[in-house]
């Protein structure tokens, strides 16, 4: 068993101070996000197939702005009610004190399909024609995210032996899994290559979207298992963390999705011939 671990570096979570404003590590991976996603869409905007379905540099950024809101909104009120859910009952107006932190991916997911939906009925899109745009546009937003989480030294991993393991000061002296970076990889930069490799090429209607929602679904099932869960809810039924219950759905759901696409698609081409 190795007995010289890594030690995680005490990184100040504020990057620079301006008079009571402070820039965080977080935040600033939050706006990376946000640009990486308005650079990447642009470039799609300009791609044949998704210019033919309409795709403006104009709607797009329409789109981009609510969506933002619709991913901070959602987060927030994601984690209280799948997390904090009895802690709020006691303390509802704990919802809106955003500065002790907490956001949901699960959350910011249905606030962004919110959002998506209202933008569809508007511009009378589908739904998941919407998605399939801008489902390549989030992986890397993600894994900006759990770089942040990583250098905050938060929602660190289980306790592990591994030679890469890491110490985390805030969680004791236990070697634990660094999975923040697992998730960075496999939710950011693997999940986005998949996707934008994917849709270089006019797929059938709702597959980008399912693919995301099952790939993203799988990631976080899988590294789970390596993530500490959380002190208050433990593990579920089935030695499932909440995480890997709110995944499930996702994965389900992304696979029919899948399906149900290409079903049609081959269908359509039948017809056609």
């Amino acid at each position: 068993m190795p007995t010289n671990y890594l030690v995680h570096p005490n990184i100040n979570p504020i990057i620079i101070s301006i008079g009571p404003l402070d820039l965080r590590w977080y935040g600033l991976m939050y706006l990376v996000g946000f640009l990486f996603a308005w650079w990447w869409g642009n470039r799609q905007c300009r791609q044949p197939h998704y210019a033919a379905q309409g795709w403006t540099e104009k709607n797009f950024s329409d789109l981009l702005f609510w969506a933002f809101i619709g991913v901070i909104v959602g987060g927030r009120v994601g984690y209280v009610l799948f997390y904090q859910w009895q802690y709020f009952l006691a303390h509802p107006l704990y919802l809106f004190d955003i500065t002790s932190g907490g956001m949901s991916f699960h959350g910011g997911l249905l606030g962004v399909i919110t959002v998506l939906w209202i933008f569809a009925w508007r511009s009378k899109r589908s739904l998941l024609a919407v998605g399939d745009f801008v489902a390549p546009l989030v992986p890397i937003g993600l894994g900006a995210g759990r770089i942040g989480n990583f250098i905050n030294g938060e929602l660190w991993g289980r306790v592990t032996d591994v030679p890469w393991a890491m110490i985390f000061p805030a969680a004791g002296n236990l070697p634990r899994h660094p999975s923040q970076l697992y998730q960075a990889l496999l939710e950011g930069l693997v999940l986005f290559v998949v996707l934008a490799l994917y849709s270089r090429k006019p797929r059938p209607v709702g597959s980008i979207g399912g693919l995301f929602l099952m790939g993203y679904g799988i990631a976080r099932f899988v590294v789970e298992y390596a993530r500490e869960p959380d002190s208050h809810l433990g593990l579920l039924a089935f030695g499932w963390s909440m995480g890997q219950w709110l995944s499930m759905p996702m994965i389900v759901i992304g696979l029919m999705l899948m399906i149900v696409a290409y079903s049609k698609h081959h269908k359509q081409q039948g017809t056609a011939a």
